[in-house]
């Protein structure tokens, strides 16, 4: 099981790109009674019948894992969110994108911990290939957005170290801000 919500974020957002997206936004909206993620895409999108084996434990799409014949993160995520008194919604167009939107209870007591989502958002952005990402955090009333071209143009290179830590350190600033 994912141990935070920025596990499953991540998880969830690493789909898109794995799926071939040139564009990706994740929106984390927390109001004090409900957490929301939408994760929009214009990746390779999924036919009704893809969409409908997404849920099945038992299905992953083929090629996409060498060596596992199951894909457990829909199916995770949707016994997280209706464990939480939320759900999901997923809707995907072949050769168009994909938009999946979840929620939760935020005062629900089986609700998984938040996480580290500074470091949730540098590991998606550092992720390989030609993409581009903007992430929004809002909580209450306060909100910040960063996209990944930004973030390389203002540190340089993801792959380094240097410019890898800077990112994190921006990406930490702002998440302190929210609270």
């Amino acid at each position: 099981m994912h141990a935070s919500i920025a596990d499953v974020i991540a998880d969830t957002a690493q789909n898109s790109i794995e799926a071939g997206a040139k564009r990706v936004t994740v929106d984390l909206v927390e109001d004090g009674e409900t957490i929301s993620v939408a994760i929009v895409d214009n990746g390779k999108g999924m036919d009704e019948t893809t969409q409908n084996k997404a849920f099945d434990p038992f299905y992953t799409e083929a090629g996409k894992h060498d060596k596992r014949k199951v894909g457990l993160g829909f199916p995770i995520l949707k016994q997280i969110c209706e464990s939480c008194e939320g759900d999901l919604t997923l809707k995907s167009e072949k050769g168009v994108g994909t938009e999946l939107r979840y929620h939760f209870n935020a005062k629900h007591i089986d609700l998984p911990p938040m996480g580290d989502i500074a470091e949730m958002t540098a590991t998606l952005f550092n992720y390989p290939g030609d993409f581009e990402l903007v992430f929004t955090h809002r909580r209450e009333s306060r909100e910040y957005t960063v996209s990944r071209s930004e973030l390389i143009d203002a540190v340089g290179s993801l792959e380094s170290i240097e410019g890898l830590s800077l990112a994190k350190a921006f990406l930490r600033s702002q998440e302190e801000e929210l609270t």
